[in-house]
This record gives C-alpha cells, sequence and structure tokens, in this order.
C-alpha cells in the first residue's frame, strides 16, 4: 500500500503538468509564435562570368551574391516563411530570353542552362527577382511554386501555418526591359492563381480571421487570431507593398470580403493585420508596440549580404526581442559563395518557437 502510495505521489505532478503543457498548446494562437523564413525564397544565385560583369559596374550589386535550394527542401529544414516576387505576363513570353545570357556569350563563355522546358513563353505570373540580370529561380511559374508548395503540404500533415509574402514586381530600370505594370485588373490575378491550385481549407484569409467582426483590423484587436492548432496545413498570403498598389488589389474586393491575400495596410485602417517592417534596429519599439497590440509583423534579420559578411548578429537579435513572428533571412545555412559562418537559427536548433 505504502509503495502505491509512493507510486501516486511521484506521476500526479507529472500528468498534472502534462495536462497543463496540453492546455497552454491548444491555447496559442497564430500571433504567438515567432518563425525564421527565407528572403526571396525562389533565388538562384547569378552566375559567376554574369555577376563579375555587373559588380565592374555598380560594386553595390554585391548585395545579389545569395542563393537558396529549392523551395520545399527550405521547408524540410523547418522555415515557414517563404517569399516570392511575381512579374505580370498574361500572354507569356515577355520574360524569356533575358538579356544576362547575351552578356556571358559576348565574355565567349557558355551560359548555364536556362529555361529548358520554355516556361516563360507560357501566360501567368512568373517568379525571379530582376529582369534580365537576376533571372534564375527554382519556379519560374508563380503556379508551379504553388504546386510545389501543395504537394508539400499534403506529404506533411499536421505542419504549422506557412506565411508567404508576395512583392508585386513593376519598377523600372535603366537599360533593363520595363516590366508590365500591376494593374488592379493584374492583381487580381494573384488571387486568381492561388485559387487554382488551392481550395479554401488550404488558405488562411482576411475573411477567416475578421469572423463576425466589422473590419479585420477591429478582430485582430478584440479577439486576436485564430488558434494555431485550427491553422494546421494551411497557407497565409500577403502583398508586401504600398499604398497605391494595396489600394489597387482592394478595389476589386468590396469591404475586403473574398481577398485572399492579407495586405499592408498601416495600423487604423479596416484592413491592418498583417505589417511589413523590415529594419527592427530603428523600428525595434515600433514593431514591438503592434505585436503587442495583436499585429502580425514581418521583419529582416539581414540584407543585402552586409551582416552576412561581417557575422553580425545585432540585427537579427532586435529581430527576435521585437516579437515579429515572422523573421526572414537570406542565411537559415552559411552562405556556400563567401567565406562566412552566419546562420540564422533560434537558440533551440529550429526555426519556430513560441513566444
Amino acid at each position: 500500500m505504502k509503495l502505491l502510495q509512493t507510486i501516486l505521489l511521484l506521476i500526479m505532478p507529472v500528468a498534472f503538468f502534462s495536462n497543463s503543457a496540453l492546455k497552454s498548446l491548444a491555447e496559442i494562437k497564430l500571433n504567438d509564435i515567432q518563425i525564421i523564413g527565407s528572403h526571396n525564397s525562389y533565388k538562384i544565385g547569378i552566375e559567376r562570368p554574369l555577376f563579375e560583369y555587373l559588380l565592374k559596374s555598380r560594386p553595390a550589386l554585391s548585395g545579389l551574391e545569395y542563393e537558396h535550394i529549392p523551395l520545399s527542401d527550405q521547408l524540410n529544414l523547418g522555415l515557414r516563411g517563404l517569399e516570392l516576387d511575381v512579374f505580370y505576363d498574361p500572354k507569356g513570353g515577355y520574360y524569356s530570353d533575358p538579356k544576362g545570357l547575351e552578356i556571358v556569350k559576348s565574355m565567349g563563355e557558355e551560359p548555364e542552362p536556362f529555361d529548358v522546358e520554355q516556361k516563360l513563353r507560357l501566360p501567368g505570373l512568373k517568379v525571379f527577382h530582376v529582369q534580365e540580370i537576376d533571372f534564375r529561380s527554382h519556379q519560374l511559374l508563380f503556379k508551379d511554386a504553388l504546386r510545389e508548395l501543395k504537394k508539400w503540404s499534403q506529404s506533411n500533415e499536421g505542419h504549422t501555418p506557412i506565411i508567404i509574402t508576395i512583392n508585386a514586381k513593376d519598377g523600372k530600370i535603366p537599360l533593363l526591359r520595363d516590366p508590365l505594370p500591376f494593374t488592379a485588373e493584374a492583381l487580381k490575378s494573384i488571387d486568381s492563381e492561388i485559387l487554382e491550385i488551392f481550395d479554401g481549407e488550404d488558405l488562411i484569409t482576411p475573411d477567416l480571421v475578421r469572423g463576425d467582426f466589422e473590419t479585420l483590423e477591429q478582430a485582430v484587436l478584440a479577439k486576436g487570431w485564430p488558434l494555431l492548432e485550427e491553422l494546421k496545413n494551411r497557407f497565409l498570403f500577403v502583398l508586401d507593398e504600398g499604398n497605391e498598389k494595396t489600394d489597387g488589389y482592394l478595389s476589386n474586393f468590396e469591404n475586403f470580403n473574398g481577398a485572399t491575400l492579407f495586405v499592408n495596410k498601416e495600423e487604423g485602417n479596416p484592413e491592418a493585420a498583417f505589417r511589413i517592417i523590415n529594419d527592427p534596429v530603428n523600428n525595434f519599439d515600433k514593431i514591438k508596440n503592434l505585436v503587442s497590440l495583436g499585429y502580425m509583423v514581418r521583419t529582416r534579420a539581414d540584407a543585402d549580404t552586409k551582416e552576412a559578411r561581417e557575422n553580425d548578429y545585432s540585427r537579427f537579435e532586435k529581430a527576435k526581442e521585437s516579437g515579429a513572428q515572422v523573421i526572414t533571412t537570406d542565411y537559415y545555412q552559411p552562405s556556400r559563395l563567401f567565406e562566412s559562418d552566419f546562420k540564422v537559427i533560434f537558440d533551440n536548433g529550429s526555426y519556430e518557437r513560441n513566444k
């Protein structure tokens, strides 16, 4: 009898602790976690002859000296944040045969194989970094990138939601081909392509988060984001643009109803919920305040290869301390392009943690 009592006394605190732990985990909301993601996640490094040619005229382009492993490999490592840049190309072929290939040939070099399957000639959104010069991508088609992500998700049941920021790129650069503009109609095509690949149950949408509240901002400030457990296996997309493109996108959706993308609207706007604030050093107090109020924030641990070249973790430390839920980096693994040990990962050895 005494032995039984001793055993019960030993196991009761463990059982109590386990139940408490399970309860606390069940109460975690989406904005209660921090994840590390990649910046320009699709990017394959510029081939060396072209990169050296570009550096001769513009040394500042050394900031382009980074690359990423395929999207699925990043997710297999544990990253749960991605970034995709899209270019509008409704007819197809507009971005075929980039100038950089001709530059390499003019130097007496043979370019590495590019777009062997002629994907760029197909209509639809394209994925790469800079037209003509930084054009290599693990997935040249936005829909192909989405298909890869959905396939990975279906093979990894129970995964933490994956947050994907999207840049709609149409900036003009001297001497390079002018991108096609992202009009309101062009911006709506981002939604259309996402919905071709993903079902509603695959997505975290503004409607889902808003629920019965009048506006999305009211919902996240009053009720907060949904429970993490309810959002497993889903994807959340954010349009990372300024007011002009954001307003163009919103013009397609009355009162934001039916939108697939969250938008980077400043607090005080009815659509405000997810902010992009890239500098966690100069905006540390702002990020911390927004997070405390209930907004989600994406920030960056490094930029333009600077921190990696200097092995400087101060920006990453500020990003973590700010509470920003998504911290992006080019260095979830050390660079293979220059000598550096710089690697962005949480102290627990993973790319995800509860705050």
